[in-house]
């Protein structure tokens, strides 16, 4: 069992190398054995990753749907009182509803910004 940190590394290992499923898987094993209270973070961040590759296999409904619910799910941690792990929740909420958007409209999707706050 990875770490956050490591996950999280290992996840924008991933997503850096245009992979964002096996990226997903990284997450999902983190919701799955991680604490209940952060299951909606590494949800969201796995559905995520889910809506880019819906993006790679030119699926734009599936990728709108799943970034958007990805984006939902990232907003309850929005608060600071949550542990984030350093994940910069708000710049992947801002890229979601900006991904959301250009695949709706048919144009390219920017890719994300990094998981995590640096330092």
């Amino acid at each position: 069992m990875r770490t956050p940190a490591e996950s999280l590394a290992r996840a924008q290992h991933l997503l850096d190398a245009g992979t964002p499923f096996p990226a997903h898987d990284v997450l999902e094993a983190a919701w799955k054995t991680g604490p209940p209270h952060e299951r909606d973070l590494w949800q969201g961040l796995a559905q995520l990753c889910v809506g880019l590759t819906h993006v790679q296999r030119d699926n734009p409904t599936g990728a709108a749907a799943l970034i958007e619910r990805g984006a939902d799910r990232l907003r309850t941690y929005a608060d600071a009182g949550h542990d984030r792990h350093g994940v910069d929740v708000e710049r992947l909420v801002e890229w979601a509803v900006g991904a959301t958007h250009d695949v709706r409209i048919g144009q390219d999707v920017e890719p994300p910004p990094p998981l995590r706050l640096p330092g």
